[in-house]
């Protein structure tokens, strides 16, 4: 867990545009904050450490030949926490999450084929000590695909 910090006018400014194109120069984001290029330089870098900004490359599944993907719902029979990292030692799992209602789990997973998603849940997620039931719900499209909620006041 990281420590929350409090946002300015400024900060909500930098995130935003940030959100909008991680590759902005801190020159340009200066002048939209009024800024220096250092002091913005700084201010990201209190804002990554802090653990509030993270900027990465968001990669195209399709792009990159993993055209099937799966939201997967988990029942556990013991504790979620003794079964998250094995879960997360699949390469295939690219989000995981605990959660409540009749799943205790969710893991979404990408995959070259069907064939492969089929071995990532039998031989993979089936496998671990724990897992009591799990149910695949495969996608037939990505509708929405965001990264630039807004930044609370």
């Amino acid at each position: 867990m990281t420590a929350r910090i409090e946002l300015d006018a400024v900060d909500r400014t930098l995130i935003r545009r940030l959100q909008e194109d991680g590759r902005t120069s801190y020159t340009d984001l200066g002048k939209e904050a009024g800024l220096s290029a250092p002091a913005v330089r700084a201010r990201v870098q209190r804002l990554t450490e802090s653990g509030v900004l993270q900027i990465a490359a968001v990669t195209d599944p399709l792009a990159l030949g993993l055209p099937v993907m799966a939201l997967i719902g988990i029942k556990a029979d013991r504790s979620p926490r003794e079964i998250v990292d094995a879960l997360g030692g699949i390469d295939n799992v690219i989000y995981l999450v605990a959660t409540a209602g009749s799943f205790d789990l969710f893991a979404e997973v990408v995959c070259r084929s069907m064939d492969e998603l089929f071995a990532v849940i039998n031989d993979g997620i089936r496998t671990i000590p724990g897992v009591r039931e799990v149910e695949s719900f495969p996608y037939f499209g990505i509708h929405v695909h965001r990264f630039n909620w807004d930044v609370p006041e």
